[in-house]
C-alpha cells in the first residue's frame, strides 16, 4: 500500500487551522522564535479558529504578537515533535466496521481513511491513561477517554448545535465543540482541500478523545457537546478546549 506524502498533512493542518504551515527545518527562514504549531495549541487553533490563531505569536505581549500576527498568516511545525509515524495506521482498505468500546463509548475504525498519528504519550501531567492501551481491542480500559471525530470550526458548528443538540430550559442555543463517534456522520462536516502536491482533493478530520466529564449527550446520541458561549474570552476558550478534548492523530481520505 502506497502512503500519503508528508507534504499534503501538511497541507491537510493548514485546512484545519487556515494558517499556512510549513516544517521547522532548522534553516533560514524557518526558525524557532516563528509561530509554532505544536499539539496543545493545534487543537485550539482548528476549533476555535483564524482569530484564535491571533493569541499564539512569539511574544508575551499581546499588542506585539497581534501586529505580529498581522503581517503573516504562516505558521511552522516541528514534524518529529509533532508526528508519531510509528502509530500511523492504513484504514483505506479496510471494510470491517464492527464496533466497539472506548471509554465505555461506541468507536468505529475509520474505514477509508489514512492516520497520521500525533506525538502524544507523555505530553500531558495526568499521564496516559485518557488513551487506553496500544493495539487492537474490543473493550474499553480504566480511565481512557471516548474516542470522537471532529471536522469544523466552532463558527461552522452552528447549524450542527441547533439541529442536534437541546439546550436547557433557560439556555439557548450556543456555539461549541461539536464531535461525534461516528465516522459517516463526522465526514459530512470535514474540511476539503486540493493538494498542490498530487492535485487530488481530500477530506480531513481530526481523531480525538473527548473528555466525558466535559460533554454533553446531544439530542442524537451520537452528536456530543462542548459548550463554549457566546461572550467567554479567548483564554477560557483555550481553557474550555484544553480540558475537552485531545487530538491524537490527523485523518485523510481522497474524494
Amino acid at each position: 500500500m502506497s502512503t500519503i506524502d508528508r507534504e499534503v498533512v501538511l497541507e491537510a493542518l493548514s485546512a484545519l487551522t487556515g494558517s499556512t504551515l510549513k516544517p521547522y527545518t532548522g534553516l533560514k527562514g524557518s526558525l524557532k522564535s516563528d509561530p509554532e504549531l505544536n499539539i496543545f495549541n493545534f487543537i485550539a487553533a482548528a476549533i476555535l479558529g483564524q482569530e484564535f490563531l491571533k493569541l499564539l505569536g512569539v511574544s508575551a505581549d499581546v499588542e506585539s504578537t497581534l501586529q505580529y500576527m498581522s503581517l503573516r498568516d504562516e505558521m511552522f511545525v516541528d514534524m518529529d515533535e509533532f508526528f508519531e509515524p510509528r502509530f500511523d495506521y492504513d484504514f483505506r482498505h479496510l471494510t470491517d466496521k464492527s464496533v466497539c468500546m472506548r471509554g465505555s463509548e461506541p468507536y468505529t475504525r475509520p474505514c477509508g481513511w489514512y492516520r497520521f498519528a500525533l506525538k502524544v504519550l507523555d505530553k500531558y501531567p495526568d499521564g496516559n491513561a485518557w488513551l487506553g492501551t496500544d493495539g487492537w481491542r474490543s473493550h474499553s480500559v480504566a480511565g481512557e477517554w471516548p474516542v470522537s471525530y471532529h471536522g469544523t470550526s466552532v463558527q461552522g458548528a452552528t447549524g450542527i448545535v441547533k439541529t442536534h443538540y437541546t439546550a436547557g430550559p433557560r439556555q439557548l442555543y450556543g456555539r461549541g465543540i461539536y464531535s461525534t463517534y461516528d465516522i459517516d456522520q463526522a465526514s459530512g462536516y470535514s474540511k476539503e482541500f486540493t493538494s498542490k502536491k498530487t492535485g487530488k482533493r481530500y477530506r480531513v478530520l481530526m481523531q480525538n478523545r473527548i473528555n466525558p466529564k466535559m460533554r454533553k449527550v446531544c439530542k442524537r446520541k451520537d452528536y456530543w457537546l462542548i459548550e463554549i458561549p457566546d461572550g467567554t474570552s479567548a483564554a477560557k476558550e483555550k481553557e474550555i478546549v484544553e480540558k475537552s478534548i485531545r487530538p491524537y492523530g490527523i485523518l485523510l481520505k481522497e474524494v
